[in-house]
């Protein structure tokens, strides 16, 4: 049969160019029956509902007619209980709100399966979370693993090929295995190969495909053996966008070379790898991939982004990429898609193209939302009845779905307590083993690309430039517990004015600057609901570079010794390098706070390392993955 036919002329071209072999896995476990089950609970198994947030009405905040809850689900109230079992619901994510403590985390964990186990389904639940690492991780750094991301991963490959997407894939998959968390929303494969990449950047291995590949088919393999679903995101390929998809709508410009040669590829060498189990859409436009158009609900005519694509999901990701896994939608509340469609359009629009789980398709914040799901699940049932949503393959989804849950044996945590959870996660959460692999990771990842990195022995007093106070603390005490002779003062380069740090500058030996800039997107905050805070940042972009080049100019002026650290995407290095001795990227820039005894204490395996590099401990052997000109 010619699938071609019906495919619009521009993928006909690109499926003829792409000369993939398909050899994707099948589940080996045996297709679950849907004779008791109804439509609309196989549909309700194809929802991932997000219990970020819930209040009693009480706790409602009403302004100007809108209404907000900003209360945390930290123990599941009868409610979500309710509706999980009554819905027989196929999934929650979870976010960072969601965890307090471990002996929480279990009980909470444990509640949510038990309400899915008195469904009529009586299916568990996909409990999923985006836990990345670096810039995207939910789990408190305090009580979990803090490894550095998939970019300081990518700048060992050179020296250690894929040995540290192997490690960290093993400690995220068996920490959030030992809380019950059976999904993670990673690892990212894109291929980084803009530079003004605002939400992806540091969250891609790099710009090389084959590295990419190599490195996500690892940690997703690692992840999965000990018990947790990878998420190989996010499909076509977000790596050449300069819009965030949580604020609009990217577009993506490739030729059919590119896209075969660059976004597709570490899908696919996934897919034949056998390791591809879910696989996350991107709300992204490739008109090259598809060029149909939909009316969004503003009345314009637009490019259908891929998550809503038939022709990238079903023609191209399935039938000619061979993936026979469970395919999930983004975050269905990100601009990219909410903007042109309304709820229950845009889950169906995702149906219609083949996804089978809407990931968090609509928001439920009191009891007042729980009717929308009802509202929800009603006009999907009206879309299987008229003939807009085929009956056969809302099956065929559900049953991917079954398959997947009984491939790792989910149902096992129906006979699983709070008690053991909790008992079993607090030997396994950052545990020493885990933390030896987070310091070697940013040990082997720090990365010079001009000077030789090292303090000289006639600096007495060192002046830090660091974006907030934490991570002052952290840089500063890594520094002091190594050298009692050592005077080290720091200011926040986003609070204190210029002439704070002029003054400290010239009262020091040397200068070290470091850069955290783009700003953080909403992905790395938690998600659409924290978008104020992401316009409401300290500072602009423009703002934050003039002012790093005025304190690197003023201290060469001075004669100071001066070092610019990248702690984000080094593509930034270029604008000071001309000004600065020794130039560093560390490819992290996450700090934390611990109690160490009795005392609190700011830490950072990527502020660590590079304390250890300045003091001469460790060699930069880290080399960057993406290209740097300067």
């Amino acid at each position: 049969m010619g699938i071609t036919q019906h495919i619009p002329r521009p993928v006909t071209k690109l499926l003829g160019v792409l000369l993939m072999t398909s050899v994707a896995s099948s589940c080996t476990v045996n297709s679950p029956k849907v004779d008791n089950v109804s439509v609309r609970q196989m549909l309700a198994q194809k929802l991932m509902v997000d219990i970020r947030y819930f209040c009693p009405p009480a706790e409602l905040k009403r302004y100007k007619g809108r209404v907000s809850c900003d209360l945390p689900v930290t123990a599941l109230d009868p409610s979500l209980k309710q509706m999980i079992t009554q819905h027989s619901l196929g999934g929650v994510i979870l976010f960072a709100e969601n965890f307090e403590s471990i002996e929480q985390t279990t009980q909470l964990v444990s509640e949510l399966q038990q309400a899915a186990s008195l469904s009529d389904v009586a299916s568990p639940l996909f409990i999923s979370v985006d836990q990345e690492g670096g810039r995207v991780a939910r789990l408190p750094r305090q009580w979990s693993t803090a490894t550095s991301g998939n970019m300081a991963i990518g700048a060992t490959y050179a020296n250690h090929s894929d040995k540290f997407a192997t490690l960290t894939g093993e400690v995220l998959g068996a920490e959030l295995n030992s809380l019950g968390i059976n999904v993670n929303h990673g690892p990212t494969v894109d291929v980084n190969v803009n530079p003004r990449n605002p939400v992806i950047n540091i969250r891609s291995f790099g710009e090389s495909a084959t590295e990419v590949a190599q490195l996500g088919i690892a940690q997703a393999r690692a992840m999965q053996v000990e018990g947790v679903v990878a998420t190989l995101k996010h499909f076509p390929g977000h790596g050449d966008t300069s819009v965030d998809s949580h604020t609009g709508l990217p577009r993506v410009e490739h030729s059919f070379t590119e896209v075969k040669s660059v976004d597709l590829l570490p899908f696919q060498q996934a897919i034949d790898a056998g390791v591809a189990k879910m696989i996350m859409t991107a709300h992204i436009q490739y008109p090259e991939l598809d060029s149909s158009t939909f009316v969004a609900k503003s009345g314009k005519t637009m490019i259908k982004p891929a998550t809503m694509s038939r022709t990238i999901l079903t023609d191209l990701l399935r039938q000619q990429m061979g993936f026979n896994g469970v395919v999930v939608t983004d975050a269905l509340d990100m601009a990219g898609v909410s903007e042109f469609f309304d709820e229950p359009q845009a889950v169906i629009e995702t149906f219609k193209a083949g996804a089978d789980i809407a990931l968090m398709p609509l928001r439920i914040r009191s009891i007042e939302d729980l009717p929308r799901l009802d509202a929800l699940l009603d006009a999907l049932e009206l879309a299987v009845e008229s003939g807009e949503l085929a009956r056969e393959e809302i099956q065929a989804s559900y049953q991917r779905i079954q398959s997947l849950k009984t491939e790792f044996a989910m149902g096992n945590a129906f006979n699983t307590n709070a008690k053991d959870l909790q008992k079993n996660a607090t030997k396994t959460l950052r545990s020493e083993h885990h933390q030896v692999i987070e310091a070697d990771l940013a040990d082997a990842s720090i990365t010079l690309l001009k000077g030789d990195g090292t303090l000289p022995k006639n600096v007495t007093t060192l002046h830090l430039a660091l974006p907030d106070k934490t991570k002052c603390a952290a840089l500063k005490s890594a520094l002091m517990a190594r050298s009692a002779n050592l005077k080290v003062t720091c200011a926040s380069s986003f609070t204190e004015s210029a002439d704070v740090h002029k003054r400290m500058i010239d009262a020091a030996d040397a200068v070290l600057v470091a850069n955290i800039t783009p700003k953080q997107s909403a992905v790395e905050l938690g998600g659409m609901e924290d978008l104020k805070k992401f316009k409401q940042s300290t500072s602009s972009k423009w703002q934050q570079d003039q002012l790093l080049l005025e304190l690197l100019q003023h201290a060469k002026s001075k004669g100071k010794n001066t070092w610019f650290v990248s702690l984000r995407t080094p593509y930034e290095i270029q604008k000071y390098a001309r000004f600065s001795d020794h130039v560093i990227a560390t490819y992290g820039y996450n700090a934390h706070v611990e109690r160490h005894q009795g005392q609190e204490v700011a830490v950072g395996p990527a502020y660590t390392a590079l304390a250890r590099l300045l003091l001469g401990e460790i060699e930069a052997k880290g080399q960057s993955p993406v290209s740097i000109k300067f």
